[in-house]
């Protein structure tokens, strides 16, 4: 249902969450190699997510990007509306645009409960939550080993 965009653009916010503990910065570059991503396509959506104060940057020889403790608390339905957008949680399953309640295509009834539920969980997660997995080690993310010892 998701954009591989937005998919980028969700490892890249769990990646730095899982860092913030560690007060560093970081640049596109091992940003993009930690979650499998070309560097200019990360580029472009660290930009957007920052845009939207989903993530913060800083300009200049120390800086990169990061994620404050008050990020830490934005549900993850706030990365896909800012990469998506919305629409994913009203659009058809099919595609259809003529696709409702009152004049529902084939698979309306089942797609809407898969659609709902999905958008509840987005909206009930946390960047926290799903960072803690990586830190703990307990869950990973494009291979990376991030568990302390």
């Amino acid at each position: 249902m998701i954009s591989k965009a937005c998919q980028y653009a969700l490892r890249a916010v769990i990646f730095l969450a899982s860092k913030a503990d560690d007060k560093i910065k970081l640049n596109v570059k091992q940003i993009a190699k930690e979650i499998d991503a070309p560097e200019a396509f990360t580029a472009k959506t660290l930009q957007l997510l920052n845009k939207h104060k989903i993530i913060t940057s800083l300009k200049g020889p120390y800086g990169g990007f990061f994620i404050e403790d008050h990020q830490m608390d934005t549900p993850i339905i706030d990365i896909v509306h800012a990469i998506d957008g919305l629409q994913i949680f009203t659009a058809c399953g099919l595609g259809l645009k003529q696709c409702f309640a009152a004049h529902p295509c084939a698979f309306h009834d089942i797609y809407t409960v898969l659609r709902n539920s999905l958008q509840k969980a987005f909206e009930k997660t946390t960047i926290r939550k799903l960072a803690k997995k990586i830190e703990n080690g307990t869950h990973f993310l494009s291979g990376i080993q991030t568990k302390k010892k």
